[in-house]
Parts: structure tokens; sequence; C-alpha cells
């Protein structure tokens, strides 16, 4: 009732006009520097210009014959796909006893997993850089894997427990009342309820690591090199058209990744 009232009202309408023009003048400006790198991407090796002046796949082509290239993406897909198995495996039962229990210590244990939220990611590079070379691992792709995990999993430990909250805990309870041991219980009705928002927290956490360049760049080695730092040191030493090329696939891969989390998300499911 309130919202029909609110559309009689002319000064009201012009002001919710007013807002919606504005924010789509704000999300337009911050989208462009994306979308424009894509059409750079189709030019040619000799310059960097929009729009080119001839259109084709020939950066796409140098990036994927090239060693130089491929080798950081590779090392970049390894690596995040096992922190986000590990931040998974980590994350799903801290998740569900941060939610499901209370006990001595909870707030303290919760606030030091999600510690990383809130710590700038250059300060704790810098801390991770200084204690891997401590126990001499840095350089590894054992540290990026360390590094990457315990900057991503706050992250997914947040996506799965907004789904345990929307689990209903009569099921579980019905369950232990049926004989089923907390095992047998997690394994056969929590987790398939879990599954979307698993599935969520999983692709969230690959795409952020895929991404990540700061904890990279402390990290790594001239051999275990990742695609964000070979794009970062590129821009540094050299101005190379690939760098579009590679941007438009990274673009790529942000989008369909939150597509598919948005439609994982959907009304209805846990996780929401």
């Amino acid at each position: 009732m309130s919202i029909a009232f609110d559309q009689r009202d002319p000064l009201k309408r012009r002001y919710r006009r007013f807002g919606t023009l504005l924010a789509g003048l704000v999300y337009a400006f911050l989208l462009v520097p994306s979308l424009i790198v894509i059409p750079v991407s189709f030019g040619t090796q000799h310059e960097i210009r929009f729009p080119p002046r001839e259109f084709s796949v020939e950066l796409y082509r140098i990036f994927f014959s090239s060693t130089a290239w491929t080798g950081p993406l590779l090392q970049s897909l390894k690596v995040a796909l096992i922190a986000t198995v590990v931040a998974l495996l980590t994350a799903v039962p801290a998740a569900y006893g941060i939610v499901r229990y209370e006990f001595r210590g909870k707030r303290a244990i919760t606030l030091l997993m999600m510690s990383p939220l809130v710590i700038p990611a250059i300060v704790m590079a810098l801390g991770l850089y200084l204690y891997f070379s401590y126990v001499r691992v840095t350089g590894t792709t054992l540290a990026l894997v360390l590094g990457h995990t315990i900057y991503v999993t706050p992250f997914v430990i947040v996506m799965i427990a907004a789904g345990v909250q929307k689990l209903d805990p009569n099921l579980e309870f019905g369950a232990t009342l049926m004989g089923a041991g907390r095992y047998r219980m997690f394994t056969s009705v929590v987790l398939p309820q879990l599954a979307p928002s698993i599935l969520a927290g999983g692709l969230f956490a690959f795409l952020i690591s895929f991404d990540e360049v700061v904890i990279s760049w402390f990290l790594a080695s001239a051999t275990t090199t990742t695609l964000p730092v070979k794009m970062y040191s590129s821009i540094q030493w050299e101005i190379s058209p690939v760098i579009a090329a590679v941007s438009t696939m990274l673009t790529v891969l942000s989008f369909v990744i939150c597509m598919l989390t948005a439609a994982l998300q959907r009304p209805g499911t846990p996780g929401q």
C-alpha cells in the first residue's frame, strides 16, 4: 500500500528515477575500464589501441603458444584448486560447529578464523613471508597454497555458515532420534542440504585465489609465479598487448563464476 502511495507522489517518483539514473551512471563508470579491454584484446601485437585498427585473435594465440604465459596460468590453476579444496575441508566443519554448538572460547576462535577478513592483505602477506622464510618454504608452491588457503577460508566459512543457518535443526534431531550417529547424520542429512552453499563457496574461493596478487607477490619465486604476478611484472617492465587478452579471459572467468554463484544462491536454497 505504501509503495502504491509513493508511486502516486510525483516528487518521490522523481527522486526514485534520479536515484536509479545516478546508480546506473556510477555502475557504468566502474564497468567501462573492464569492458574497454575486451575490444583491445582483439587487436594485433603491434599496438594497444581502442578501437583497434584490425581485429584478430593474434593476442590469444600468442598467449597460449608462449610458456612464459601458460606456465603462470597452470601455476595459478594448481594453487587455486588445491587452496579451494583445503579451504572447503576446513570451512565446512568449522562453519557447522560455529553455528550449531556452544563451547568455551567460541567467540575467540571465531574471531581468530575470521581475522584475515579485517587484516590488510599487505600486512598478512608480509607476516606470511617472514614466517615462511623462517620455516624455509618461501618461494614454493606449498607456501602459495597455505597463504591462499588462509586468505580464502574466512570467505568460505561466511557463505557456508549462512547455509547452515537456513537448515532445519529438526531434521538433524530426527535423524539422531532414529539412531544415526553424528558422522552419519552429518553426511546423510546436513551435507546434501548444504551442497549449493558448499559449491558456491568453492567457486568463490577459487576465484579469489586465482585473482590474488599481493600474497602471491610476496610468496612466489621465479619458478612459482602465478598469472596475476606475471601480469603485474609485465606491466612494470614492458607494455605487452597480450595483457589485454589475459584481462579479457579473467573478466569472462569472473563473470561466469559470479553467475554460477548467484544461481546457486537462488531463493529457497541454503546459503541464501
